[in-house]
């Protein structure tokens, strides 16, 4: 059994191990839990294998961008209340829309703010106590 992460579990579905890797070790510090992910048919796996309170979604991805993954996890039932943050480095007018249009619950530009990513994410994240 593992242990229940202190804050949650974050599916980060990017392409680029080095955003992967920065990502998880600011939130690791944080007290979150993160699951990575490359690819759209890897983000769904471990969708379907873990508990997921939150997923940080890299919009441009070779195989399936974020937006289209996005609209395929919304439209599953048992996954359709999981908070979803695109995260981007298009930051062109409609950008925004476009990714809460697909579902998103939330947007985070691309080079992500660390110090700030936390609280970013906090607001997302439901409180079970």
């Amino acid at each position: 059994m593992m242990p229940e992460p202190e804050k949650g579990n974050i599916l980060y579905v990017e392409d680029n191990p080095d955003n992967r890797s920065l990502i998880r070790r600011v939130l690791n510090a944080e007290g979150y839990s993160v699951i990575e992910a490359i690819n759209a048919g890897q983000a769904m796996e471990k969708l379907e294998t873990g508990l997921v309170d939150l997923i940080l979604m890299d919009i441009n991805m070779p195989d399936m961008d974020g937006y289209t993954l996005t609209s395929k996890i919304k439209a599953i039932q048992k996954f359709s209340k999981i908070p979803i943050i695109a995260v981007t480095a298009n930051v062109m007018r409609g950008d925004r829309e476009k990714s809460l249009e697909a579902g998103c619950d939330g947007y985070i530009q691309k080079p992500i703010d660390i110090d700030t990513l936390a609280q970013q994410i906090e607001r997302f994240i439901p409180r079970s106590n």
